[in-house]
Protein backbone atom coordinates (compact mmCIF):
# COMPACT_ATOMS: atom_id res chain seq x y z
CA UNK A 1 0.00 0.00 0.00
CA UNK A 2 1.25 3.31 -1.26
CA UNK A 3 1.99 5.92 1.86
CA UNK A 4 0.30 8.73 0.29
CA UNK A 5 2.04 11.43 2.32
CA UNK A 6 5.49 10.38 1.31
CA UNK A 7 4.84 9.59 -2.10
CA UNK A 8 4.02 13.44 -2.14
CA UNK A 9 7.05 14.46 -0.51
CA UNK A 10 9.02 12.49 -3.13
CA UNK A 11 7.23 14.24 -5.80
CA UNK A 12 6.60 18.15 -4.46
CA UNK A 13 9.47 17.96 -2.26
CA UNK A 14 9.31 18.04 1.48
CA UNK A 15 8.93 21.74 2.21
CA UNK A 16 5.89 21.87 0.01
CA UNK A 17 3.85 19.10 2.43
CA UNK A 18 2.94 20.02 5.75
CA UNK A 19 2.17 17.41 8.47
CA UNK A 20 1.78 17.00 11.87
CA UNK A 21 2.43 20.03 14.54
CA UNK A 22 3.36 22.07 11.51
CA UNK A 23 -0.22 21.96 10.31
CA UNK A 24 -0.72 24.15 12.73
CA UNK A 25 -3.51 26.94 11.06
CA UNK A 26 -7.44 27.83 11.65
CA UNK A 27 -10.05 25.75 10.33
CA UNK A 28 -11.16 28.95 8.28
CA UNK A 29 -12.16 32.33 8.99
CA UNK A 30 -14.94 31.79 10.47
CA UNK A 31 -13.45 28.88 12.31
CA UNK A 32 -10.87 29.08 14.80
CA UNK A 33 -10.16 25.63 15.74
CA UNK A 34 -7.11 23.73 14.33
CA UNK A 35 -7.51 22.36 11.17
CA UNK A 36 -7.57 18.06 10.61
CA UNK A 37 -5.77 16.68 7.51
CA UNK A 38 -3.47 14.30 6.58
CA UNK A 39 -1.18 16.76 5.13
CA UNK A 40 -1.19 20.04 3.90
CA UNK A 41 -0.06 20.64 -0.15
CA UNK A 42 1.43 24.26 -0.85
CA UNK A 43 2.16 23.54 -4.90
CA UNK A 44 4.39 26.84 -6.22
CA UNK A 45 3.22 25.66 -10.29
CA UNK A 46 0.11 24.14 -12.10
CA UNK A 47 2.84 21.18 -12.75
CA UNK A 48 3.10 20.55 -9.00
CA UNK A 49 -0.33 20.92 -8.64
CA UNK A 50 -1.24 18.05 -11.55
CA UNK A 51 1.65 16.08 -9.92
CA UNK A 52 -0.38 16.11 -6.80
CA UNK A 53 -3.48 15.17 -8.04
CA UNK A 54 -1.88 12.37 -10.69
CA UNK A 55 -0.58 10.52 -6.83
CA UNK A 56 -3.67 11.27 -5.04
CA UNK A 57 -6.13 10.03 -7.95
CA UNK A 58 -4.41 7.30 -8.32
CA UNK A 59 -4.75 6.19 -4.91
CA UNK A 60 -8.50 7.20 -4.22
CA UNK A 61 -7.07 9.73 -1.83
CA UNK A 62 -9.70 12.47 -1.19
CA UNK A 63 -8.21 16.34 -1.59
CA UNK A 64 -10.37 19.63 -0.41
CA UNK A 65 -8.99 22.89 -2.33
CA UNK A 66 -8.52 26.10 -0.54
CA UNK A 67 -8.09 29.99 -1.11
CA UNK A 68 -8.00 32.75 1.01
CA UNK A 69 -9.76 30.39 3.71
CA UNK A 70 -12.29 33.20 3.81
CA UNK A 71 -15.18 30.61 2.46
CA UNK A 72 -18.92 30.95 4.34
CA UNK A 73 -20.24 27.52 3.97
CA UNK A 74 -17.92 25.62 5.14
CA UNK A 75 -16.69 24.28 1.85
CA UNK A 76 -13.27 24.36 2.46
CA UNK A 77 -12.89 23.20 5.73
CA UNK A 78 -11.01 19.76 5.64
CA UNK A 79 -11.61 16.45 7.15
CA UNK A 80 -8.56 14.25 9.19
CA UNK A 81 -8.59 12.04 5.98
CA UNK A 82 -8.35 14.47 3.58
CA UNK A 83 -5.05 15.97 1.62
CA UNK A 84 -5.96 20.18 1.95
CA UNK A 85 -4.63 21.26 -1.51
CA UNK A 86 -3.70 24.98 -0.62
CA UNK A 87 -3.39 27.31 -3.66
CA UNK A 88 -1.66 30.56 -1.48
CA UNK A 89 1.87 30.40 -3.04
CA UNK A 90 0.68 30.72 -6.63
CA UNK A 91 0.85 34.40 -6.05
CA UNK A 92 2.64 35.79 -9.29
CA UNK A 93 1.13 38.58 -11.28
CA UNK A 94 2.07 37.26 -14.44
CA UNK A 95 1.42 40.39 -16.66
CA UNK A 96 -1.22 43.37 -16.75
CA UNK A 97 -2.01 44.35 -20.90
CA UNK A 98 -3.03 47.92 -20.66
CA UNK A 99 -4.04 47.82 -23.84
CA UNK A 100 -5.96 44.67 -24.08
CA UNK A 101 -7.49 45.19 -20.88
CA UNK A 102 -6.35 42.21 -19.48
CA UNK A 103 -4.06 40.80 -16.36
CA UNK A 104 -2.81 37.18 -16.02
CA UNK A 105 -2.57 35.91 -12.53
CA UNK A 106 -1.83 32.68 -10.24
CA UNK A 107 -4.87 31.85 -8.71
CA UNK A 108 -3.59 32.41 -5.12
CA UNK A 109 -3.25 35.89 -5.55
CA UNK A 110 -4.69 37.93 -2.89
CA UNK A 111 -7.66 40.56 -4.60
CA UNK A 112 -6.37 43.12 -2.68
CA UNK A 113 -3.01 42.41 -4.26
CA UNK A 114 -4.52 42.29 -7.93
CA UNK A 115 -6.47 46.15 -7.11
CA UNK A 116 -3.87 47.61 -5.81
CA UNK A 117 -1.10 46.37 -8.60
CA UNK A 118 -3.71 47.70 -11.15
CA UNK A 119 -4.51 50.65 -9.67
CA UNK A 120 -0.84 51.86 -9.84
CA UNK A 121 -0.99 51.30 -13.53
CA UNK A 122 -4.22 53.89 -13.44
CA UNK A 123 -6.33 50.52 -14.05
CA UNK A 124 -9.48 49.23 -12.18
CA UNK A 125 -10.22 45.67 -11.61
CA UNK A 126 -13.88 45.70 -10.43
CA UNK A 127 -14.41 43.00 -7.95
CA UNK A 128 -14.49 44.05 -4.51
CA UNK A 129 -15.96 42.43 -0.76
CA UNK A 130 -15.58 42.73 2.65
CA UNK A 131 -12.53 40.14 2.45
CA UNK A 132 -10.70 41.91 -0.44
CA UNK A 133 -7.03 41.58 1.92
CA UNK A 134 -7.57 37.45 2.38
CA UNK A 135 -9.83 36.12 -0.21
CA UNK A 136 -7.59 35.13 -3.59
CA UNK A 137 -8.27 35.42 -7.13
CA UNK A 138 -8.65 31.71 -7.58
CA UNK A 139 -11.19 31.32 -4.96
CA UNK A 140 -12.75 34.39 -6.04
CA UNK A 141 -13.65 32.17 -9.48
CA UNK A 142 -14.34 28.63 -7.64
CA UNK A 143 -16.60 30.31 -6.07
CA UNK A 144 -18.00 32.93 -8.88
CA UNK A 145 -18.28 35.64 -6.06
CA UNK A 146 -20.37 39.01 -6.28
CA UNK A 147 -19.78 42.19 -4.18
CA UNK A 148 -20.58 45.31 -4.10
CA UNK A 149 -20.05 46.02 -7.87
CA UNK A 150 -21.72 43.62 -9.58
CA UNK A 151 -24.67 46.35 -10.26
CA UNK A 152 -22.03 47.75 -12.74
CA UNK A 153 -19.43 45.15 -13.42
CA UNK A 154 -21.04 41.45 -13.51
CA UNK A 155 -20.07 38.66 -10.82
CA UNK A 156 -16.46 37.43 -11.12
CA UNK A 157 -17.50 34.71 -13.92
CA UNK A 158 -18.20 38.04 -15.76
CA UNK A 159 -14.87 39.12 -15.77
CA UNK A 160 -12.74 36.16 -16.41
CA UNK A 161 -11.69 35.27 -19.73
CA UNK A 162 -9.85 32.17 -19.57
CA UNK A 163 -7.99 29.80 -17.14
CA UNK A 164 -5.68 27.25 -16.52
CA UNK A 165 -7.51 23.88 -14.36
CA UNK A 166 -6.10 20.87 -13.28
CA UNK A 167 -8.80 18.05 -13.53
CA UNK A 168 -9.54 15.34 -10.99
CA UNK A 169 -6.67 12.64 -12.50
CA UNK A 170 -3.86 15.54 -13.54
CA UNK A 171 -4.47 16.45 -16.57
CA UNK A 172 -4.03 20.18 -17.53
CA UNK A 173 -6.52 22.06 -19.24
CA UNK A 174 -5.12 25.00 -20.16
CA UNK A 175 -7.34 28.00 -21.75
CA UNK A 176 -5.69 31.02 -21.34
CA UNK A 177 -7.95 33.02 -23.20
CA UNK A 178 -7.18 36.72 -23.79
CA UNK A 179 -9.97 37.98 -25.85
CA UNK A 180 -13.31 38.72 -25.46
CA UNK A 181 -14.96 37.49 -28.49
CA UNK A 182 -13.99 33.15 -29.12
CA UNK A 183 -16.73 31.18 -30.42
CA UNK A 184 -14.15 28.73 -30.92
CA UNK A 185 -16.49 25.71 -29.74
CA UNK A 186 -17.66 25.18 -26.03
CA UNK A 187 -16.36 27.55 -23.60
CA UNK A 188 -15.35 25.32 -21.05
CA UNK A 189 -14.26 27.89 -18.39
CA UNK A 190 -17.83 28.21 -17.31
CA UNK A 191 -17.49 24.30 -16.50
CA UNK A 192 -15.35 25.28 -13.18
CA UNK A 193 -16.15 29.18 -12.00
CA UNK A 194 -18.58 28.44 -9.30
CA UNK A 195 -18.68 25.29 -8.71
CA UNK A 196 -16.64 25.44 -5.90
CA UNK A 197 -13.67 23.32 -6.92
CA UNK A 198 -15.94 20.01 -7.36
CA UNK A 199 -15.20 19.74 -10.93
CA UNK A 200 -11.24 21.09 -11.40
CA UNK A 201 -8.62 23.27 -9.50
CA UNK A 202 -8.21 26.55 -11.29
CA UNK A 203 -4.40 27.59 -11.06
CA UNK A 204 -4.15 30.90 -13.30
CA UNK A 205 -6.52 33.29 -14.83
CA UNK A 206 -7.02 35.49 -17.21
CA UNK A 207 -9.83 38.54 -16.05
CA UNK A 208 -10.56 41.64 -17.17
CA UNK A 209 -9.38 45.11 -15.75
CA UNK A 210 -10.65 48.54 -16.71
CA UNK A 211 -9.59 51.92 -17.13
CA UNK A 212 -9.46 53.72 -13.41
CA UNK A 213 -12.61 56.27 -12.94
CA UNK A 214 -11.78 59.56 -12.97
CA UNK A 215 -14.62 59.99 -10.59
CA UNK A 216 -16.02 58.58 -7.71
CA UNK A 217 -19.07 59.81 -5.21
CA UNK A 218 -20.68 58.95 -2.62
CA UNK A 219 -23.06 59.30 -0.54
CA UNK A 220 -25.07 57.37 2.55
CA UNK A 221 -28.99 58.37 2.99
CA UNK A 222 -31.61 57.12 5.08
CA UNK A 223 -35.25 56.45 4.22
CA UNK A 224 -38.26 55.35 6.13
CA UNK A 225 -40.26 52.99 3.48
CA UNK A 226 -38.99 49.82 1.27
CA UNK A 227 -40.99 51.45 -1.04
CA UNK A 228 -38.77 54.94 -1.22
CA UNK A 229 -35.68 52.24 -1.53
CA UNK A 230 -36.81 50.97 -4.57
CA UNK A 231 -37.98 54.29 -5.97
CA UNK A 232 -34.38 55.74 -5.21
CA UNK A 233 -32.82 52.89 -6.97
CA UNK A 234 -35.05 53.49 -10.24
CA UNK A 235 -33.54 56.91 -10.15
CA UNK A 236 -30.63 56.35 -10.05
CA UNK A 237 -30.88 53.84 -12.33
CA UNK A 238 -32.01 56.23 -14.60
CA UNK A 239 -30.42 59.46 -13.85
CA UNK A 240 -26.31 57.96 -13.37
CA UNK A 241 -27.16 55.38 -15.74
CA UNK A 242 -24.12 53.43 -16.37
CA UNK A 243 -21.96 55.27 -13.53
CA UNK A 244 -23.89 54.07 -10.84
CA UNK A 245 -21.24 51.31 -9.47
CA UNK A 246 -22.63 50.12 -6.00
CA UNK A 247 -26.37 50.46 -3.97
CA UNK A 248 -25.88 48.32 -0.95
CA UNK A 249 -28.70 48.26 2.00
CA UNK A 250 -28.78 48.08 5.60
CA UNK A 251 -31.69 47.10 7.49
CA UNK A 252 -32.30 49.70 11.07
CA UNK A 253 -31.56 47.07 13.42
CA UNK A 254 -28.40 46.30 11.35
CA UNK A 255 -27.34 49.75 11.41
CA UNK A 256 -28.21 50.16 14.81
CA UNK A 257 -25.87 47.41 16.11
CA UNK A 258 -23.01 48.02 14.26
CA UNK A 259 -22.88 51.82 15.22
CA UNK A 260 -22.89 53.46 18.36
CA UNK A 261 -20.65 52.67 21.55
CA UNK A 262 -19.43 49.04 20.90
CA UNK A 263 -19.37 49.78 17.34
CA UNK A 264 -18.44 52.74 14.41
CA UNK A 265 -19.58 55.78 14.72
CA UNK A 266 -23.00 56.73 13.44
CA UNK A 267 -22.53 59.32 10.76
CA UNK A 268 -26.22 60.09 11.36
CA UNK A 269 -29.57 59.37 13.76
CA UNK A 270 -29.78 55.37 14.05
CA UNK A 271 -33.36 55.29 13.83
CA UNK A 272 -34.55 55.09 10.66
CA UNK A 273 -35.84 51.76 9.25
CA UNK A 274 -33.30 51.73 6.31
CA UNK A 275 -30.01 52.79 4.71
CA UNK A 276 -28.28 52.83 1.52
CA UNK A 277 -24.85 53.25 0.70
CA UNK A 278 -24.59 54.47 -3.36
CA UNK A 279 -21.67 55.07 -5.57
CA UNK A 280 -21.24 56.20 -9.45
CA UNK A 281 -18.03 56.59 -11.03
CA UNK A 282 -17.30 58.14 -14.31
CA UNK A 283 -14.95 60.19 -16.71
CA UNK A 284 -16.32 64.02 -15.90
CA UNK A 285 -15.85 65.67 -12.94
CA UNK A 286 -17.97 68.36 -13.66
CA UNK A 287 -20.78 66.22 -15.06
CA UNK A 288 -20.48 63.43 -12.90
CA UNK A 289 -20.79 65.23 -9.67
CA UNK A 290 -23.98 67.63 -10.99
CA UNK A 291 -25.36 64.32 -12.07
CA UNK A 292 -24.74 62.52 -8.50
CA UNK A 293 -25.93 66.19 -6.77
CA UNK A 294 -29.01 66.64 -8.78
CA UNK A 295 -30.05 62.83 -7.98
CA UNK A 296 -29.80 63.12 -3.83
CA UNK A 297 -31.42 66.87 -4.29
CA UNK A 298 -34.28 65.87 -6.38
CA UNK A 299 -35.19 62.44 -3.72
CA UNK A 300 -34.71 64.62 -1.02
CA UNK A 301 -36.91 67.11 -2.30
CA UNK A 302 -39.19 64.71 -3.59
CA UNK A 303 -39.36 62.92 0.26
CA UNK A 304 -37.47 59.67 -0.80
CA UNK A 305 -34.58 60.40 1.44
CA UNK A 306 -35.11 61.79 4.87
CA UNK A 307 -31.47 62.64 5.51
CA UNK A 308 -27.71 62.30 3.95
CA UNK A 309 -23.96 62.14 4.24
CA UNK A 310 -21.77 62.86 2.04
CA UNK A 311 -17.83 62.39 2.75
CA UNK A 312 -15.41 64.83 1.94
CA UNK A 313 -12.22 62.70 2.01
CA UNK A 314 -10.94 59.19 1.17
CA UNK A 315 -11.23 59.06 5.11
CA UNK A 316 -14.58 59.51 5.59
CA UNK A 317 -15.12 57.65 2.69
CA UNK A 318 -14.15 54.43 3.77
CA UNK A 319 -15.40 55.10 7.25
CA UNK A 320 -19.12 54.77 5.80
CA UNK A 321 -18.25 51.85 3.94
CA UNK A 322 -16.73 49.77 7.22
CA UNK A 323 -20.42 50.71 8.51
CA UNK A 324 -21.59 47.95 5.63
CA UNK A 325 -18.69 45.55 5.62
CA UNK A 326 -16.93 45.24 9.32
CA UNK A 327 -19.59 43.57 11.30
CA UNK A 328 -17.49 42.37 13.99
CA UNK A 329 -19.95 44.07 16.86
CA UNK A 330 -22.59 41.80 16.21
CA UNK A 331 -20.74 38.42 16.19
CA UNK A 332 -20.75 37.75 19.73
CA UNK A 333 -22.64 35.68 21.49
CA UNK A 334 -22.57 32.89 19.64
CA UNK A 335 -24.50 30.97 18.15
CA UNK A 336 -25.37 33.26 14.50
CA UNK A 337 -25.89 31.91 11.56
CA UNK A 338 -25.24 33.75 8.54
CA UNK A 339 -27.02 33.29 5.12
CA UNK A 340 -26.91 34.72 1.48
CA UNK A 341 -29.95 34.43 -0.73
CA UNK A 342 -31.56 36.20 -3.79
CA UNK A 343 -34.42 36.85 -4.95
CA UNK A 344 -36.87 39.30 -7.16
CA UNK A 345 -36.53 42.83 -5.80
CA UNK A 346 -40.35 42.85 -5.80
CA UNK A 347 -40.68 40.33 -3.07
CA UNK A 348 -37.96 41.20 -1.25
CA UNK A 349 -40.14 43.36 1.60
CA UNK A 350 -42.78 41.05 1.98
CA UNK A 351 -40.45 37.86 2.48
CA UNK A 352 -38.52 40.01 5.00
CA UNK A 353 -41.21 40.52 6.93
CA UNK A 354 -42.29 37.20 6.46
CA UNK A 355 -39.22 35.73 7.52
CA UNK A 356 -39.09 38.11 10.87
CA UNK A 357 -42.63 36.89 12.00
CA UNK A 358 -41.01 33.30 11.88
CA UNK A 359 -38.04 34.03 13.62
CA UNK A 360 -39.97 35.79 16.51
CA UNK A 361 -42.47 32.93 16.48
CA UNK A 362 -40.10 30.41 16.58
CA UNK A 363 -37.71 32.52 19.28
CA UNK A 364 -39.26 35.66 20.85
CA UNK A 365 -35.43 36.65 21.81
CA UNK A 366 -34.31 35.87 18.37
CA UNK A 367 -32.36 38.88 16.86
CA UNK A 368 -31.87 39.13 12.69
CA UNK A 369 -29.77 41.70 11.26
CA UNK A 370 -30.35 42.44 7.47
CA UNK A 371 -28.42 43.92 5.11
CA UNK A 372 -27.36 43.23 1.11
CA UNK A 373 -26.55 44.20 -2.61
CA UNK A 374 -30.41 44.85 -2.83
CA UNK A 375 -29.56 46.10 -6.84
CA UNK A 376 -28.83 42.49 -7.62
CA UNK A 377 -31.18 41.17 -5.39
CA UNK A 378 -29.18 40.06 -2.92
CA UNK A 379 -29.53 39.68 0.96
CA UNK A 380 -27.35 38.42 3.98
CA UNK A 381 -29.12 37.65 7.57
CA UNK A 382 -27.22 37.00 10.27
CA UNK A 383 -29.46 35.09 12.77
CA UNK A 384 -29.43 34.98 16.72
CA UNK A 385 -31.88 32.92 18.15
CA UNK A 386 -31.12 33.43 21.39
CA UNK A 387 -32.02 30.50 22.47
CA UNK A 388 -31.40 26.64 23.59
CA UNK A 389 -31.36 23.40 21.74
CA UNK A 390 -29.17 20.55 19.86
CA UNK A 391 -31.13 21.50 16.28
CA UNK A 392 -31.12 25.83 15.87
CA UNK A 393 -28.94 25.83 12.53
CA UNK A 394 -31.03 23.17 11.00
CA UNK A 395 -34.13 24.61 12.66
CA UNK A 396 -33.43 28.38 11.17
CA UNK A 397 -32.23 26.96 8.00
CA UNK A 398 -35.88 25.74 7.95
CA UNK A 399 -37.62 28.73 8.18
CA UNK A 400 -35.53 30.83 5.90
CA UNK A 401 -35.40 28.59 2.76
CA UNK A 402 -38.88 27.30 3.41
CA UNK A 403 -40.21 30.44 3.06
CA UNK A 404 -37.55 31.67 0.28
CA UNK A 405 -38.92 28.48 -1.83
CA UNK A 406 -42.16 30.34 -2.50
CA UNK A 407 -40.78 32.93 -4.17
CA UNK A 408 -38.66 30.44 -6.23
CA UNK A 409 -35.62 32.62 -5.00
CA UNK A 410 -31.82 31.05 -4.37
CA UNK A 411 -30.72 29.31 -1.34
CA UNK A 412 -26.79 31.06 -2.44
CA UNK A 413 -26.37 34.57 -4.02
CA UNK A 414 -22.71 34.95 -4.09
CA UNK A 415 -21.39 32.45 -1.69
CA UNK A 416 -21.82 28.68 -3.03
CA UNK A 417 -23.36 25.64 -1.53
CA UNK A 418 -20.46 24.08 -0.07
CA UNK A 419 -21.37 21.68 2.75
CA UNK A 420 -24.04 23.87 4.49
CA UNK A 421 -26.43 23.91 1.98
CA UNK A 422 -26.59 20.40 0.10
CA UNK A 423 -29.57 19.54 1.54
CA UNK A 424 -31.40 22.79 0.42
CA UNK A 425 -29.91 22.48 -2.97
CA UNK A 426 -33.03 21.55 -4.51
CA UNK A 427 -35.01 24.57 -3.49
CA UNK A 428 -33.91 26.08 -5.88
CA UNK A 429 -32.78 23.51 -8.74
CA UNK A 430 -34.91 21.23 -10.09
CA UNK A 431 -34.22 17.56 -10.04
CA UNK A 432 -32.84 17.09 -13.70
CA UNK A 433 -31.00 19.98 -13.12
CA UNK A 434 -29.00 18.36 -9.98
CA UNK A 435 -28.69 15.38 -12.14
CA UNK A 436 -26.84 16.92 -14.84
CA UNK A 437 -24.57 18.62 -12.11
CA UNK A 438 -23.83 14.72 -11.02
CA UNK A 439 -23.33 13.70 -14.54
CA UNK A 440 -20.79 16.30 -15.11
CA UNK A 441 -19.00 15.26 -11.55
CA UNK A 442 -18.77 11.80 -12.40
CA UNK A 443 -17.52 12.80 -16.07
CA UNK A 444 -14.87 15.17 -14.61
CA UNK A 445 -14.01 12.98 -11.70
CA UNK A 446 -15.21 9.38 -11.50
CA UNK A 447 -13.30 8.75 -8.37
CA UNK A 448 -15.12 11.53 -6.41
CA UNK A 449 -11.62 12.72 -4.48
CA UNK A 450 -11.82 16.74 -5.27
CA UNK A 451 -14.20 18.66 -2.90
CA UNK A 452 -15.70 15.12 -1.76
CA UNK A 453 -19.27 15.90 -0.06
CA UNK A 454 -19.60 19.11 -0.97
CA UNK A 455 -22.23 21.14 -3.21
CA UNK A 456 -23.89 17.80 -4.12
CA UNK A 457 -24.83 15.10 -1.77
CA UNK A 458 -23.48 11.80 -2.06
CA UNK A 459 -20.49 12.54 -4.75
Amino acid sequence: MVDIVEALQVALGEEAVITGAALDRATSYWDSSPARALALLRPTTTEQVSQALTICYANNQPVVTQGGMTNCVAGSNSQPDEIILSLEKMQTIESIDITGGTATVGAGVILETLQQACLEQDLLFPLDLGARGSCTVGGNAATNAGGINVLRYGMMRNLVLGLEVVLADGTVLSSMNQMIKNNAGYDLKHWFIGTEGSLGVITRLVVKVFPKPKTRYTAMVALDSFKAVTDLLQAARRELADTLSAFEMMWGQYFKAVTGEQGHRAPMARCHPYYIILEAEGGDPQADENRFNRLLESAYDTGLLVDAVIPKSEMERRALWDIRENFEAILEPQPIFLYDISLPIISMERYVNQLLAALKQTWPDCECYTLGHIADGNLHFFIRPNAVGDNLHHRCDQLVYGLLKNYRGSISAEHGIGTEKIQWLSYSRTAAEIDLMKQLKGLLDSKQILNRGRVLAGV
